[in-house]
């Protein structure tokens, strides 16, 4: 299969989502190959709609590709010929991860720092998550064993986040007690309400 029929169906496999009849669609990659060298024309558009870092995104694509590159007057060059399927497939691995929300499916996101953990929140329907290593995974392939959704633990707060949330650990998981201020070595009862991995969030319970 030639170059132009690779780039063809490939494209056809970018993400669209939709809320409130709005569409949200990452600009087509403008790839060409000269030589052993393949060039992402438009990643400087493609940075700007997604909203995040161009280092980041860089650094993500050249690991994730295997091959070195760099940034040039907005274009991305990378130091080895790479198809139009697996940019397009990084790139939507990069959105699932980093940018979109997995609750409502806009890229209207940020990400901010808690501890050692980063967090994507939503700034259309205010769900947060953590960043992990991979795709955003639905919540049944999140939970483990020996911690739900919507139940109630005793936690002891070991620290507290820059917020003043309070951040506990059971077992494999780290605990963020959200949107409350409560004191370092204080027992408390909590309701977890997400989980995602080896990360919950909670409220205090009533």
């Amino acid at each position: 299969m030639d170059y132009d029929a690779l780039y063809l169906r490939a494209k056809q496999k970018l993400p669209v989502t939709t809320d409130t009849g709005e569409r949200f669609k990452m600009p087509p990659p403008d790839l060409f190959i000269e030589g052993k060298t393949t060039i992402l024309k438009n990643f400087k558009n493609i940075v700007e709609t997604v909203r995040r870092d161009e280092k980041h995104i860089t650094a993500y694509l050249l690991k994730e590709l295997g091959t070195a590159g760099h940034v040039e007057e907005g274009r991305l060059i990378f130091k080895s010929r790479v198809t139009p399927e697996a940019i397009i497939a990084k790139l939507n691995d990069y959105l699932s991860t980093y940018v979109l929300c997995t609750e409502c499916g806009r890229p209207d996101t940020h990400i901010t720092r808690e501890e050692r953990t980063s967090i994507l929140i939503c700034e259309a329907c205010g769900a947060s998550r953590p960043i992990t290593g991979g795709k955003a995974k639905a919540k049944s392939e999140d939970e483990k064993p020996g911690l739900k959704e919507g139940m109630i633990v005793d936690i002891t707060v070991t620290e507290t986040g820059k917020r003043g949330d309070g951040v506990a650990h059971v077992g494999d998981y780290t605990i963020f007690v959200t949107n409350t201020r409560v004191k370092i070595g204080e027992r408390v009862k909590v309701k977890v309400i997400k989980i995602s991995r080896n990360t919950a969030f909670s409220v205090l319970a009533a």
